[in-house]
């Protein structure tokens, strides 16, 4: 617990007392989740010196840690062949290659030379970054969500210096700052939400969405925000040549002042570290000199929810907001951007002026609702989203049927595993009702897809749920109560 104005090292998500709350106003905060151990971590111990790999990271981290304003002017030499063979292996065996055409398998096999020609390039500076090659992935809403594919050596490159860099903004980072970070997964920024949510006095809620982020982020900007930190030209350089390697798509190459592709590897470190400065700092300062009353912030990527005590504090901000974004070239979206009345006064209130039920909004895959639990008390409760669920059910009957002539069992193994990965996001406490009708829906289609095999329709549902029984695992919550694993992962 700590007292009205004092001061907090950031927290994953953060009550602010009132302004003129006395000193016996205590608000209760998380402690920023330590970074000792989430930095430098790999799947493989395939470098020989890799203990001394991690000290030179761990000597980084630490004079981040105490130095908060120091820049570093010596970072290159820690890409080393190790950290380069090191990322090389924690790369997807199968990835799509980019534009080189080069494939996992085929570096592996002159893997020494290869990546001794590399750290060459990469020291000397002849290292030159190629176009990514753009492709487009099916999204919920039916639109195409655009990615770029960079070229092998690329991806390499960029994890190395990635995993430098991250043992600097590691140090750096707000708590309330969730995507793309090590250690910290979609459940823990859901489970801090939640924990957020039920804990605080906020009935006010702000799900903002940023337009188009990932093309729209300032290049130029980028480098500055970076350059308070980094002073390492030759890093800087590298950063350089990634965001100017362009585009390739159906042939032809077009290289933008805007935007960092979507699928590179460092785009998810080029959106924190440009949120960082944009939003973060400034959002926590605004929290804690602005608003009157109580404010919890949450962001992953740019997916950002605020909530707020006081509809007036909501308001100011939001305003705020979109000013401060439309200094650093972004805007929030018209349409998804709103604010609403959520929390555990929320019913009561529209109730007694005349209006209906609380409306939801949309995080991370869930619906948040203001629910009650079965004594009548206010419960927070999440359900899948139905179009997440849609989609998901789209591509099994898709792959259904370029299976559909493979025996019972080879499509049971693989249904098991999709329904199983399904439910290893999706089990969360509250969401059992969805868990179920997915499972049943995944169960009509396999019967239907089973009876197209034969003109002679055996396939009765008692015999579909007799061999569904063996093979598909029964929907049950996987995951335990947001608040408790909160207070196990950040006790206070």
């Amino acid at each position: 617990m700590m007292h009205g104005r004092e001061k907090s090292d950031s927290a994953v998500i953060a009550r602010k007392p009132a302004n003129k709350a006395g000193k016996s106003a205590a608000g209760w905060v998380e402690r920023r989740a330590g970074t000792k151990g989430n930095m430098g971590q790999s799947n493989t111990c395939r470098a020989q010196n890799r203990a001394s790999v991690q000290q030179g990271l761990e000597r980084v981290r630490q004079a981040a840690r105490q130095r908060k304003k120091e820049r570093f002017t010596a970072l290159l030499h820690h890409v080393t062949v190790d950290r380069l063979r090191e990322s090389f292996y924690a790369l997807k065996r199968n990835a799509a290659p980019g534009v080189d055409g080069l494939t996992w398998r085929y570096y592996e096999a002159g893997l020494d030379e290869h990546l001794q020609r590399l750290h060459t390039q990469v020291m000397s500076g002849a290292y030159r970054a190629l176009p990514v090659r753009r492709q487009y992935i099916p999204k919920p809403d039916g639109k195409q969500r655009p990615l770029g594919i960079a070229a092998l050596e690329d991806k390499i490159v960029q994890r190395a210096v990635v995993e430098v860099l991250n043992a600097i903004y590691e140090e750096d980072f707000l708590g309330f700052s969730y995507g793309f970070r090590p250690g910290r997964s979609q459940h823990d920024a859901l489970d801090a939400l939640a924990t957020a949510i039920t804990r605080t006095p906020v009935n006010w809620i702000l799900d903002a969405d940023i337009r188009s982020f990932f093309d729209s982020v300032s290049q130029d900007w980028l480098v500055r925000f970076m350059e308070h930190r980094i002073g390492d030209e030759r890093i800087i350089r590298l950063v350089r040549k990634w965001l100017k390697a362009g585009v390739l798509e159906n042939g032809e190459l077009s290289v933008s002042e805007t935007g960092t592709p979507q699928g590179s590897v460092a785009s998810p470190l080029f959106a924190n570290v440009y949120l960082h400065y944009v939003f973060d700092l400034w959002a926590n300062r605004w929290r804690r000199r602005e608003a009157k009353g109580n404010v919890i912030i949450l962001r992953y990527a740019d997916d950002v929810v605020v909530g707020f005590e006081h509809e007036a504090d909501a308001r100011r901000f939001w305003d705020a907001m979109r000013q401060r974004l439309e200094e650093f070239s972004l805007a929030l979206h018209p349409d998804k951007t709103r604010l609403l009345e959520f929390g555990r006064n929320a019913a009561a209130n529209r109730q007694s002026r005349g209006l209906g039920r609380p409306e939801t909004f949309a995080f991370l895959g869930f619906i948040f609702i203001c629910g009650r639990s079965r004594r009548g008390a206010f419960q927070l409760q999440r359900k899948t989203r139905g179009d997440r669920m849609r989609a998901k059910l789209r591509q099994i009957k898709e792959d259904l049927r370029r299976r559909l002539h493979d025996p019972i069992p080879a499509q049971g193994k693989w249904l098991r595993q999709v329904v199983r990965g399904y439910f290893a996001y999706h089990a969360v406490p509250t969401n059992s009702r969805a868990l179920g009708a997915f499972r049943h829906h995944v169960l009509d289609l396999w019967r239907r897809a089973l009876r197209r095999r034969s003109q002679k329709d055996h396939m009765t549902w008692a015999r579909v749920e007799r061999i569904a029984d063996a093979w598909l695992p029964p929907p049950r919550i996987l995951h335990p109560w947001p608040d408790r694993r909160f207070d196990v992962k950040h006790p206070r």
